[in-house]
């Protein structure tokens, strides 16, 4: 038995002795290797293997694929279906949106919807905002326009503007540039000509506060400019009014949102004086409920 043991430990010793010899080896190898050598040298290098590999060894365990082998594993043709007209890179794309459909205080109404179809640098829009009070059509407008994206955060838009609800109808040019801002602030300036000479400006922003994946807080800023007085539809000239909103709402999925929340309006100048002189009152506070949607 002692001889036995004895031949079989030789036996061991003699096949990892090489082993241990060639461990020896690399172990000097990586010691002996300057610092400057050593930052440079690839990863594996210090974690004690030889930074020279055989040249005739492959770092892959398989051949590339030719051109062949990539056609027959990724076919543009499926069973006679054409997989070419999935893969446009600049698809025609139409939406429906909602960014406001609401209930305020007085039976109020109100909608801010857009439609649109295009692809990725141009697209036609249509678009309607108003509110409706106690019944009656308060003020709306309508615009059609186009936009062309400018780069990636910013488009710049053309189109026309029809105001009805007032005493009287106005039509207008627009152009103008919408987008989004540094801070992920969501802009748009759009400048109007009219007829006779009028001018106007409208400029909305607003910013979505995440406070969890569902829950998003979107204050909103709006005001409006005009360079005449328009006495038919109570209008003053220079800063007529703006609106803050503050809306919290609940995404049940990205298409679909219910929210809450407080609208403060005033109105300035000679606008303020129109409406105090009609039994109005120069601001407006509502507390609105409603929905948010695109499909």
């Amino acid at each position: 038995m002692k001889s036995f043991a004895t031949a079989s430990l030789t036996a061991v010793l003699a096949v990892a002795a090489p082993a241990f010899a060639q461990h020896d080896a690399h172990a000097h190898h990586v010691q002996d290797a300057s610092p400057a050598q050593e930052a440079h040298a690839p990863a594996h290098v210090h974690h004690g293997e030889s930074a020279h590999t055989d040249a005739s060894q492959s770092p892959f365990p398989f051949p590339a694929p030719t051109a062949a082998e990539r056609a027959a594993a990724f076919p543009a043709d499926l069973e006679g279906m054409d997989m070419r007209g999935h893969m446009d890179d600049n698809p025609l794309v139409a939406v429906l949106r909602g960014d406001r459909l609401e209930h305020g205080n007085d039976n109020a109404l109100g909608w801010d919807l857009r439609a649109g179809v295009g692809r990725n640098f141009d697209k036609l829009w249509l678009r309607s905002e108003g509110e409706r009070r106690d019944g009656r059509l308060d003020h709306a407008s309508t615009e059609l326009f186009w936009s062309h994206a400018t780069g990636p955060w910013w488009d710049r838009t053309l189109g026309v503007r029809y105001d009805s609800g007032g005493s009287a109808t106005r039509d207008w040019l627009a152009i103008g540039v919408q987008g989004l801002a540094p801070y992920k602030i969501e802009f748009e300036a759009i400048g109007y000509v009219g007829a006779s000479g009028r001018l106007a400006a409208r400029v909305e922003s607003e910013y979505e506060v995440l406070l969890t994946n569902r829950w998003i807080l979107q204050p909103k800023l709006e005001a409006n400019f005009y360079s005449r007085d328009d006495d038919e539809n109570h209008v003053g000239k220079g800063l007529s009014d703006a609106s803050v909103g503050l809306r919290l709402r609940y995404e049940f999925s990205p298409q679909l949102a219910p929210y809450a929340g407080y609208v403060w309006t005033r109105r300035f100048g000679g606008t303020a004086d129109r409406a105090e002189a009609a039994g109005g009152d120069a601001g407006d506070r509502a507390w609105v409920a409603g929905i948010r949607f695109w499909f």
